[in-house]
């Protein structure tokens, strides 16, 4: 067992403190070359991974960097730099400490590179730009050990891939460092595991007593939610007394959107003035700090807020968490269950407030997963390559590279053990050329190989423009929000797309505030006080998560209960009525219901898929009608179904569902759509392509759209096989349209749907009658439709027939 040192040892004495279990099997084993520690939040498992480096420098630290921190956030960099000074001060250890994040000065980088300090706190964009560095070896050398913090967040991320890579790049430098990876919520410890590791040497995984079960139950209210819609508004009175009954109340939201209209309707119906706040990415930082302060100094009631709170910062004495909303992944509602009692040992409070009845369904499916510690999680697969090209050219920024070493380096980074010679020798030849249809222009040619067979930049003044696109968060674009006048202050962010529709005298919401658009001006919005209209709402950057598999698969299962006490009786009703008039969904099948309505054919299909891939599923299945002589209008689509309406009724759906002709549709559909452009220009920026900062100024969303878009339309003409039109195939089919979820629906359910022809709308579809969003289809209908009112005013006329009109070509307007 090994010792703590002397004045560490006193240090925990004095507070009256023995090490948790977990604490002292990391001290124990601190030699290991990776170790994951999984331990409960409030467990003391960051403190757990630092105490060997605190031991290892507690006498006499000799000069230059010893650990290396990695956080997935600034704040929480600057936490855990608060938190470390506390044993390091208190136990008179000496010991330099220092974050180094976008926030940190020009000046203290140059110092840090000069002389680092014994533990450096950064992000994994910092920690890129810094291995980009000529004197990177030099300023890593001794390097012992790497931490890295809510690793579970930056696994699911390109930024992880990112981390990975700059790892490597730091094991070459340092062949005995030491790594370390620490989290909460982990669904699959093998996967984190192989992920953290050097490939193939192995991972430890530590994990600590879990602590006891989170109280969590799914808050009552006098009004039942409504079929549809995701404000939540009916439990405003409900939340209120909440609040009014505990100390400080984190309420999440799944977007920025929702946790404006939530504030704004909770701050309306606060008589009594409780201080309530507001926190997400799109406020202006100043007001976010603002809000973080006055939570650690306990001063708000509650705050309103999204993902930005999720991650292990210690935010004050919160005991409530109240999550609006169904949360769509168990792995992160457990992890924002965790901000409540931060403390080992002490169960986290929490209530979840479904936005509508379907997700009453939801939430008590999340709560039985939560209470059976099962949590969700999809396998990520292999390293995306565009983040690949972006190392090798942070590689060629500090100095000439092998080829082969570099690519036994990457080889090494767990999602990149599967890269072959050839994928590698493709991301080369893109940096070095830009690519077949591109190599016989200069600016995409960055890297040139030597006489002696290394490789460098062609042109050495392209390290600073390289170094300034480094990172792989492909942010909305988005333009500042002002009070008006030069000078005003500033209130945050809202997209471009959203700023373009607006006309003076507009109002929207941001930061919990009604204000009036103004103008832009030298692009800024520049907006007023106006508290009298109701609000627009700003569209704020941000992810719509769709409800994980795992999740869908747990709903579907209870749907073949035969009663459902868990539930509040007007949804058990409503899942009762759906059983007596059609028939509730089951595992292994897929159900398809079809009836008239409003004088059109409805066909919906459940196949509890998530959002992206039902929507996906909409425009595939309406096209494939097409195919087959159908004559479809339209579709909306949920989490868990889609609703077509067309002029026919589908007496046989199984030719719909033949998964090689739905992904051939998918691949035109895909070719020339604005999702591809989208998912092309981020996928470029980030292989370096396209620079989003040229000399300090950053180009707006207009400029690199239209740089962007003449690409991809050139690529697509003349090399189709581009390694980025590639790489932009597979990160839309991944991410944006989700097909991979369309192919385990249809894996599992193969043959076995079942086609119910009913005379009316059932109980489980008429929420999507309320649905937004809903999507026309130009085709065969509108010419159907034109056909008749032609035949009817020639008959009304007396007159001929005439030739039908031509048939236009399918396609979505989205």
């Amino acid at each position: 067992m090994t010792a703590l040192p002397a004045s560490l040892q006193s240090w925990f004495d004095a507070r009256g403190w023995q090490m948790h279990p977990h604490q002292r099997a990391m001290l124990d084993r601190a030699r290991a070359p990776a170790l994951l520690l999984i331990a409960p939040t409030g467990g003391g498992k960051t403190l757990a991974g630092f105490l060997p480096t605190l031991a290892d420098l507690a006498e006499a630290p000799e000069p230059g960097m010893h650990t290396l921190y990695v956080s997935p956030l600034k704040a929480l960099a600057a936490d855990i730099k608060r938190n470390l000074r506390t044993p390091i001060d208190e136990a008179g250890l000496p010991i330099r400490v220092e974050d180094r994040t976008g926030d940190t000065s020009a000046h203290a980088k140059k110092r840090q590179r000069a002389d680092p300090p014994h533990i450096l706190l950064t992000t994994p964009e910092s920690l890129a730009l810094l291995t980009s560095y000529e004197d990177a070896p030099r300023m890593f050398a001794g390097l012992k050990r790497v931490v890295i913090d809510e690793i579970h967040a930056l696994a699911e991320s390109k930024r992880g891939d990112q981390l990975m890579l700059a790892l490597a790049r730091l094991q070459a430098l340092c062949p005995d460092l030491r790594r370390v990876g620490l989290s909460a919520t982990v669904d699959d410890p093998d996967a984190i595991a192989r992920l953290l590791a050097r490939h193939p040497d192995p991972c430890e995984i530590l994990e600590a007593d879990p602590g006891p079960d989170p109280d969590i139950e799914m808050l009552v209210t006098d009004t039942p939610p409504p079929w549809s819609g995701g404000g939540a508004k009916y439990a405003i009175p409900a939340v209120l007394e909440e609040v009014r009954k505990h100390r400080t109340t984190l309420i999440f939201h799944n977007t920025r959107a929702q946790a404006e209209i939530f504030f704004h309707n909770l701050w309306l119906a606060n008589d009594e003035g409780l201080p309530i706040g507001i926190h997400h990415g799109s406020l202006d930082r100043g007001q976010r700090e603002r809000v973080e302060a006055a939570m650690v100094a306990g001063e708000l009631r509650a705050i309103v807020c999204t993902g930005s709170l999720d991650l292990g910062i210690d935010w004050g004495d919160v005991d409530l968490v109240i999550q609006v909303g169904a949360p769509k992944n168990v792995k992160r509602l457990v992890q924002r269950i965790g901000r409540a009692n931060h403390r080992y040992n002490a169960p986290s409070k929490a209530l979840l407030v479904p936005a509508n009845r379907f997700e009453v369904v939801e939430c008590v499916a999340a709560l039985q997963a939560v209470k059976e510690r099962d949590l969700d999680g999809d396998p990520r697969g292999p390293g995306p390559r565009d983040v690949l090209c972006q190392h090798i050219l942070i590689a060629a920024c500090s100095g000439p590279f092998d080829a082969d070493m570099l690519f036994a380096e990457m080889n090494s980074a767990g999602a990149y053990a599967g890269l072959t010679r050839a994928q590698f020798d493709a991301c080369l030849d893109f940096c070095a050329t830009g690519g077949y249809a591109l190599r016989a222009y200069d600016q995409w040619r960055r890297i040139v190989q030597r006489p002696d067979g290394l490789w460098q930049l062609r042109d050495p003044r392209s390290a600073q423009r390289i170094r300034q696109n480094i990172g792989t968060i492909q942010d909305t674009d988005t333009l500042k929000v002002r009070w008006r006048g030069r000078g005003g202050a500033p209130l945050g962010e809202v997209e471009e797309g959203f700023a373009a529709t607006l006309t003076k005298g507009d109002t929207f919401l941001i930061g919990g505030q009604i204000v009036r658009y103004e103008g832009l001006r030298e692009m800024i919005v520049e907006v007023s006080r106006d508290a009298a209209q109701k609000p627009k709402i700003a569209t704020f950057m941000g992810t719509k998560f769709a409800t994980s598999t795992q999740l869908s698969h747990r709903i579907v299962k209870m749907c073949q209960q035969e009663d459902w006490p868990e539930l509040p009786d007007h949804t058990a009703d409503w899942l009762r009525l759906q059983r007596e008039v059609s028939r509730l969904p089951q595992p292994g099948r897929l159900l398809i219901e079809s009836f008239p309505h409003d004088g059109r054919e409805q066909l919906v299909v459940y196949g509890f898929a998530g959002r992206n891939a039902q929507q996906t599923l909409g425009l595939l299945l309406t096209k494939r009608m097409e195919e087959e002589g159908l004559a479809p209008m339209g579709f909306v689509a949920t989490d868990y179904a889609t609703l077509i309406w067309g002029l026919d009724a589908v007496t046989d759906p199984r030719p719909l569902f033949d998964i090689a002709r739905l992904e051939a549709g998918l691949d035109g559909w895909l070719a020339g759509n604005a999702v591809m452009k989208r998912t092309f220009r981020a996928s470029a920026f980030i292989a370096g392509l396209l620079e989003r900062q040229v000399g300090g100024q950053r180009k707006t969303g207009k400029q690199a759209t239209m740089s962007s878009d003449v690409l991809y339309d050139t690529l697509l003409k003349y090399d189709p096989e581009h390694l980025l039109m590639q790489i932009t195939r597979e990160e839309a089919m991944r991410g944006l349209v989700d097909f991979d979820r369309i192919r385990e629906m249809a894996a599992r359910v193969g043959d076995r749907i079942d086609l119910l022809r009913l005379t009316r709308v059932t109980p489980l579809a008429a929420p999507l009658f309320l649905e937004p969003g809903r999507v026309p289809i130009r085709g065969t209908a509108d010419e159907r439709l034109l056909e008749e009112e032609v035949t009817r005013l020639l008959d009304a006329s007396g007159l001929a027939t005439v030739d039908a009109p031509a048939r236009p070509v399918w396609r979505v307007p989205w």
